[in-house]
């Protein structure tokens, strides 16, 4: 029997290491073996099940059991939960500081992201740290603007907030977020500085993408409807529970079949899906049936939202 198979033996190296606070270098001296072998024979209790190491993280990580049922229960990469609040805008901050935090620790110095418009995904521009320079970086658009009122939300601003903080290249997307008919979108999409803008957002490493409830929450619906005459367009068709990159979604994550989706300028659900990863950031009540089916339709694999709104998914 090898001395790594001893559990005695190990048993009384992990008390003096773990228990007495002894270093590796007092440990050896004692048993007379070698600096290497006493990191080999920790390794071994600890495999073998004689040395348990516990992180008490509760207070500092109080939501850690929240985020590991709803990865299990969706299949998702990461989630990070925040604690809740009763103001949407606190919420909106709270969510965007640890979107942009996440983010960084994702974003490479080559990396392609594709972002979309709103208030949730401006905070977390704002909030990312411009100590991380990534002059290689690429910030590219996956939706058209929305209109002079609404500059500050729109992915292309957004794209330039990021691209400044770090140093990185923005790409811009010279179009509207929807054209008067389904014709006029299909000539707009066909256009060569739009059609290599969407083409490079399809290809992006990584998306940040915001989440919206039911239109009559939108910023969207409200932004465009305050511009333009868009009457005809039912917004409030039952199966709508909110939109993802300006898609109107049903409660299974799939496109709704309404004129707004036909009219609208950007990257399509099926697209999103096959960016390897996208970071939904999004909180709050209203939102609560949109992000549910932006999961069920694993349209997102990294979830940024607050606890109040993953213990209501679980439930």
């Amino acid at each position: 029997m090898s001395y790594a198979d001893d559990k005695r033996l190990l048993v009384e190296i992990a008390h003096m290491y773990y228990d007495d606070g002894a270093k590796q270098e007092e440990v050896a001296a004692k048993f007379n073996i070698s600096r290497s072998l006493v990191s080999k024979y920790l390794s071994r209790a600890k495999s073998l099940g004689l040395v348990e190491i516990i992180v008490h993280d509760e207070q500092l990580h109080p939501y850690r059991d929240l985020e590991n049922k709803l990865k299990r229960l969706f299949s998702l990469r990461e989630v990070i939960c925040v604690q809740s609040v009763d103001s949407g805008e606190q919420l909106k901050k709270r969510i965007a500081s640890a979107a942009s935090k996440y983010f960084a620790r994702m974003i490479k110095q080559d990396s392609l992201v594709g972002v979309s418009a709103g208030t949730t995904v401006q905070e977390v521009a704002q909030c990312f740290s411009p100590a991380l320079q990534l002059p290689k970086a690429t910030f590219v658009p996956m939706v058209g603007g929305l209109g002079i009122q609404h500059t500050d939300i729109q992915a292309n601003v957004i794209c330039d907030i990021f691209a400044k903080q770090c140093g990185g290249i923005q790409q811009g997307l010279h179009a509207p977020i929807m054209v008067d008919s389904k014709e006029a979108r299909k000539v707009f999409m066909e256009q060569s500085f739009i059609k290599e803008v969407f083409n490079k957002a399809k290809k992006a490493d990584i998306a940040l993408v915001g989440i919206g409830g039911l239109p009559v929450y939108s910023t969207m619906t409200k932004a465009y409807m305050s511009n333009f005459s868009i009457q005809e367009f039912d917004l409030n068709l039952p199966e709508i529970v909110g939109d993802i990159c300006y898609n109107f979604i049903d409660d299974n994550g799939e496109t709704i079949d309404c004129e707004w989706n036909k009219h609208v300028l950007n990257i399509g659900i099926e697209e999103l899906k096959k960016i390897p990863t996208v970071i939904g950031v999004a909180g709050g009540k209203d939102k609560l049936r949109a992000i549910h089916s932006a999961l069920k339709g694993q349209l997102i694999n990294v979830l940024i939202t607050d606890a109040d709104t993953v213990k209501a998914i679980l439930e």
